[in-house]
Parts: structure tokens; C-alpha cells; sequence
């Protein structure tokens, strides 16, 4: 009886063994298969991550194109100018709508993790010693990260 016993418990094993097996690669080919599909996923946000950005600014496109056109045949250069006015206004609040603010810098101490000193000009008033007295160029943060520093000038 024991050699009868030992044998059904040994198929018995192999059976546990080989269903096992087969649970292990399954689980193995399905790791593999959601890696790859996580991998593609990725690589397709890449691709079209600039997708909406790009749409938002179409509008924007067309209308300077509308304004190069109305530049040439115009007269009133005033009329021009408000309208130039109106599309960088546009511009703008679309840029504001996806997380770009402008960094705040004149009349401010400087600030190397926001501002970019590139100029010092000597001032006669203690108080701006030390400060922002002018911007060169307008620095923005992009939902709280710095995207371009802004380029100033300190007293001194």
C-alpha cells in the first residue's frame, strides 16, 4: 500500500507543480505584455504632448496672419497697434490658462532661484541697493517651475 500511496502523492505534487508552473508564466507574459503596453502608452504621450498646446495656439496663428495682412493695405497705424494689442493679450491669458506666470522682480531683492542678474547700475537712493530696478527680459514659471529666468539689473 505505501509504494501506491507515495505515487499518488507524487503525481499529486507534479500536478501542484505544473499548475503552478503554468500560473507563474501566465503571470510572467501578462508583467511582460502590461510593461510593453505601458512603454507605448508613454511613448505616445510624448509624441502628442504638444497637441494641445499647439491647438490652443492656432487660433492666435490665424489672427496674427490676419494682422500681417491688414499691416500691409492699413492707414491708421493706431488701429493696427490695438489689434497687435488684442492678439498678444490672447496670447497671454491662453499661456496663463495652462500654468505660465510672469516673475514678479522690479522693487524686489534679488533672487537667484527666480532672477538672472545680467547688468548693475549704481543708484543714489539707499533703499534700492540691492534690488531689482529693471527687467531686460520677462521671466515665467510654468506651474511653479522656473521656465526662463528673468534677466535684471541690481542696484548698487
Amino acid at each position: 500500500m505505501k509504494p501506491v500511496k507515495e505515487k499518488k502523492q507524487k503525481e499529486n505534487q507534479e500536478e501542484q507543480y505544473e499548475a503552478l508552473n503554468d500560473k507563474y508564466l501566465r503571470l510572467v507574459a501578462e508583467f511582460d505584455n502590461y510593461r510593453k503596453r505601458n512603454a507605448r502608452e508613454r511613448l505616445d504621450l510624448v509624441k502628442t504632448a504638444g497637441e494641445d498646446l499647439i491647438q490652443g495656439i492656432l487660433p492666435v496663428l490665424d489672427d496674427f496672419k490676419m494682422a500681417m495682412d491688414a499691416m500691409v493695405v492699413a492707414t491708421d497705424m493706431a488701429a493696427v497697434c490695438e489689434g497687435v494689442d488684442l492678439i498678444y493679450r490672447k496670447l497671454y491669458k491662453y499661456l496663463e490658462s495652462k500654468g505660465m506666470q510672469p516673475i514678479e522682480a522690479v522693487g524686489l531683492p534679488l533672487d537667484t532661484d527666480l532672477h538672472e542678474a545680467v547688468s548693475q547700475f549704481p543708484t543714489e537712493e539707499a533703499e534700492q541697493k540691492g534690488k531689482i530696478i529693471d527687467v531686460l527680459q520677462q521671466g515665467y514659471t510654468l506651474n511653479g517651475k522656473v521656465i526662463r529666468y528673468a534677466k535684471v539689473v541690481v542696484g548698487v
